[in-house]
């Protein structure tokens, strides 16, 4: 992970997440000690164990963003899990063990695209060098069918995954287009003038026809057997021949296809999931939502499934066990985990003893006021104002909100949530999208130009809605 000070995580929270300024403090403490915990001795790391989060709050108001934020600040390993989605072992559904195996599952994706990155500028240059004899393919040479067939070397043949392929005459060799072909000076010629096109990227939207490996498809079976840790697909793979299929893409399209399977071929695998797995155990993220609906609360005796049986399946998980994937063993000691709840049917003193003690750090996230939806309109790199200036953009319209308007629709949003439920920040995504139906549905149809929003278009779109206390509850 990089190494980013408490202070520098927080200054890079706050280009997305307006306010909760505790929260963002606590979780840039858990991070950074991470990086402590790598700097003292070798005996005391494996005694040094994360201080686990717990985020408590209504919906809304930055508790997913915060972690999702966080992992990519550190570009560590995350994966958002909800408790509800999960069933207690013995019954049908998901074990808690997969959101280890999802977050593998994700370690593995980082670590295949920072290799492939490394080696990309190699491929490439092959990978030009295959367009060109495929844009320019040479003269296909007769193929004699031979009548009598060694039997003996077809049985070799069939003994390795390669050689079936071979005997069903699906494999021939896709590297090099030119294996059954004879190239003249003529061709030669003609492809020394496509390189040069290509190079100067004149060639990027011509169609080429280019094979590739049938992508494979995950059934239900596969599914299960993942969820034990076992990779029934691969063993699969191993065992059975490659099916190539033909498809015809753009030059730019075939390119990017082709890299990416050069790549598959010139990694070493191997490393990869052993990588996968060290990043996992050390900087992975585990964040799980929805933690207060797996709290007993007051109806202890309800006996659904997803509370206090999925407690204890997780609890082996967060104090540190071993989980079988199907890339390897994984150790949990080190993984931080990060439960959020609204915890509004229940507190956290709900949860079993055994879990509540496996996250000390506790942090209260406020609810947000008028004069933080101002800044969450404005202030972060994603603001929804910019999305939608963004979006109308593509239909030629120049979106402007002036200051007044955006303190319209927080003021909107503002009262809607303490008339109505509070759903936090996302009510200004309801306003909004009401504010702008008419604008995002004639946009496409119409050169509008320059389109201003102020708030007495904010007023006209939504003040009659806002004013019916009966109808803002179904419209907004």
């Amino acid at each position: 992970m990089e190494t980013l000070t408490p202070k520098q995580i927080v200054a890079q929270l706050d280009n997305y997440i307006i306010g909760q300024q505790d929260a963002k403090k606590a979780v840039a403490i858990a991070l950074y000690n991470r990086y402590r915990r790598m700097q003292v001795p070798k005996k005391m790391q494996q005694e040094i164990t994360p201080k686990n989060l717990m985020m408590i709050g209504p919906t809304g108001v930055g508790k997913t963003e915060i972690a999702r934020r966080l992992a990519k600040v550190v570009k560590a390993p995350f994966v958002k899990v909800e408790a509800t989605k999960f069933t207690e072992v013995g019954y049908v559904g998901r074990d808690v063990e997969s959101m280890v195996r999802d977050l593998v599952d994700v370690a593995v994706s980082m670590e295949e695209k920072e290799k492939f990155n490394e080696i990309r500028p190699d491929v490439s240059r092959d990978v030009d060098k295959k367009l060109v004899k495929l844009l320019v393919p040479g003269i296909k040479k007769e193929r004699r069918q031979e009548n009598n067939m060694d039997f003996m070397s077809m049985l070799n043949n069939l003994q390795s995954a390669n050689g079936l392929q071979d005997a069903l005459g699906q494999n021939g060799n896709d590297d090099d287009p030119d294996s059954d072909s004879e190239v003249t000076d003529s061709i030669r010629d003609q492809r020394l003038s496509v390189k040069e096109q290509l190079d100067q990227g004149l060639l990027e939207d011509r169609e080429i026809t280019i094979k590739v490996e049938e992508s494979r498809k995950v059934g239900p079976m596969n599914d299960q057997m993942g969820q034990m840790g076992i990779d029934m697909s691969g063993m699969m793979d191993s065992l059975m021949p490659k099916k190539m299929i033909t498809r015809t893409l753009p030059v730019k399209e075939a390119r990017e296809v082709l890299i990416q399977q050069e790549s598959q071929k010139r990694v070493d695998h191997d490393e990869i999931y052993q990588s996968a797995i060290e990043r996992t155990q050390d900087n992975g993220i585990i964040f799980i939502d929805e933690f207060d609906k797996i709290a007993a609360g007051d109806k202890k005796s309800s006996g659904e499934v997803s509370r206090e049986g999925v407690q204890r399946d997780i609890l082996p998980i967060v104090e540190g066990s071993q989980i079988n994937t199907k890339y390897g063993a994984v150790n949990t000691d080190h993984i931080l985990f990060i439960a959020s709840g609204a915890f509004a049917e229940s507190k956290p003193s709900d949860l079993i003893a055994e879990l509540q003690g496996r996250f000390p750090i506790r942090v209260e996230l406020n609810d947000l006021t008028e004069s933080d939806f101002i800044q969450i309109l404005t202030k972060p790199d994603n603001a929804l104002t910019k999305q939608y200036v963004a979006l109308t953009k593509a239909d030629g319209i120049n979106l402007t909100f002036t200051k007044e308007s955006v303190e319209e629709i927080a003021k909107v949003a503002f009262d809607l949530n303490n008339a109505n439920q509070n759903i936090g920040a996302r009510r200004l995504s309801t306003v909004l999208e009401k504010i702008l139906s008419d604008i995002l549905f004639e946009g496409p149809d119409m050169q509008m130009g320059d389109i201003t929003i102020t708030r007495e278009y904010v007023k006209e779109q939504v003040g009659k809605i806002v004013a019916d206390k009966d109808l803002s509850r179904y419209i907004l």
